[in-house]
């Protein structure tokens, strides 16, 4: 396997220094992907265009989150021709499964499009993860995950994607956004549901400058005295809001339903309920942006009829959305309706796998309709939203590569 031990070990004793404009889109993706690295940095607002300085390298000028992974020896190439296993995703799903796969000696792959921890990493704190009374901050768990792994021998090639996926000659052969193919034996999908858009006029303009997809780490400590909304519902949502409350003069919460508790963990929900600079606003939606160059106001809109402006320049949306799966359109992979992979049992139709399925055995559990494909985490039909599911899940699939690369 090869050494993963970025060129540069930054953010450990010297912060990476960051400065430009808060309008600058470029600047919140690079304190974004810093942050859930877990590489320490420092932003300074300037007129200036956005830079990063990091140690021992010069200054880059208006760089792309893919060119300080460069820079930083994040990016690294496949050592061999083929894998015994390939995953994509590398959020606790595909992170717990690499750590399995490579541990039990399978030739083992990650393959992650921007960096790891999924949906998971975003968040401030879990805390209903068994064995973590105190909680854990997602990034931290990502990182001890992304160490483990790479003890064990992983490869981990961040900014990859893949692209197109072709099942032939018993392998899976993946082309990557990069122009590369992947070949591996076996795989294992666990690349996660995507946040979902509010499909607003101006919501492209605004991104990245005022608003946000995810729980907003990265630029809670930017909300000093300032008021912020936050939509949606999940636990996501709800360590989001007890974050930025800490840092914001107010928090306010806008939730299509009539209460918390049908999408939140009661501890959670009675704990936002409890916080004096946290206001909740329910059967309510965000139907406007409005702004200049970055966001300056939000229209929210009640079930009853009554809309009002709200002059705010921090806007968080972290809804589940869709299902990051369009790669498998052109392939045999069987999808529900809402894009999720189906799997196992689910497979069956009076007892009898799809048309598709090529072999005489019923297929293994969080095995797709490609033999030898399996899915694990939330990008599963009918999963469990949560990351000690989707870490089980990880180790689960791995149980059953072994009985696929053994008798097929």
């Amino acid at each position: 396997m090869s050494d993963q031990t970025p060129s540069v070990i930054a953010g450990k004793d010297t912060p990476i220094i960051l400065t430009g404009r808060s309008e600058d889109a470029g600047g919140h993706a690079l304190r974004d992907f810093l942050q859930r690295s877990g590489i320490n940095y420092k932003w300074t607002e300037t007129d200036e265009k956005t830079t990063a300085c990091i140690p021992g390298l010069d200054k880059l000028s208006t760089p792309s989150v893919e060119d300080l992974a460069h820079s930083l020896g994040l990016v690294v190439e496949p050592s061999l021709a083929e894998y015994d296993l390939s995953i994509y995703g590398a959020g606790p799903a595909g992170l717990s499964a690499a750590v399995y796969a490579a541990s039990e000696g399978l030739s083992t792959v990650l393959i992650e499009r921007s960096t790891v921890g999924g949906q998971a990493g975003t968040t401030s704190s879990i805390e209903n993860y068994l064995g973590f009374p105190k909680g854990l901050a997602g990034v931290e768990l990502a990182e001890r995950a992304r160490e483990q792994a790479l003890k064990f021998g992983v490869e981990i090639l961040l900014m990859r994607e893949g692209v197109k996926a072709v099942f032939k000659d018993g392998r899976i052969h993946a082309d990557l956004a990069n122009d590369k193919t992947m070949i591996a034996r076996s795989n294992i999908c666990a690349t996660g549901v995507d946040w979902r858009r509010l499909n607003l006029d101006r919501e492209d303009d605004f991104l990245g400058a005022g608003l946000y997809y995810g729980a907003g780490v990265s630029e809670a400590p930017l909300c000093s005295g300032e008021d912020v909304f936050v939509v949606g519902g999940g636990n996501s949502v709800g360590q989001a809001v007890m974050h930025l409350a800490d840092h914001a003069k107010q928090v306010t919460m806008v939730v299509r339903g009539s209460e918390l508790a049908a999408s939140m963990s009661s501890y959670l929900s009675d704990r936002i309920q409890q916080t004096a600079n946290v206001i909740i606003r329910y059967d309510s939606e965000i139907t406007g942006l409005d702004g200049d160059e970055r966001l300056a106001k939000i229209k929210v809109s009640s079930k009853s009829g009554d809309a009002d402006w709200h002059d705010t320049r921090r806007l968080f949306v972290a809804i589940e959305g869709q299902p990051f799966t369009g790669w498998a359109k052109d392939t045999a992979i069987l999808r529900d309706k809402s894009g999720y992979l189906i799997t196992g049992p689910d497979l069956l139709t009076d007892g009898k796998p799809p048309e598709c399925w090529t072999l005489d055995r019923p297929p293994h559990f969080l095995e797709t309709s490609v033999p030898g494909s399996f899915a694990a985490g939330d990008v599963r039909h009918m999963s469990v939203k949560r990351v000690a599911t989707a870490v089980g899940e990880g180790a689960m699939a791995v149980s059953f590569v072994h009985r696929y690369l053994e008798k097929g």
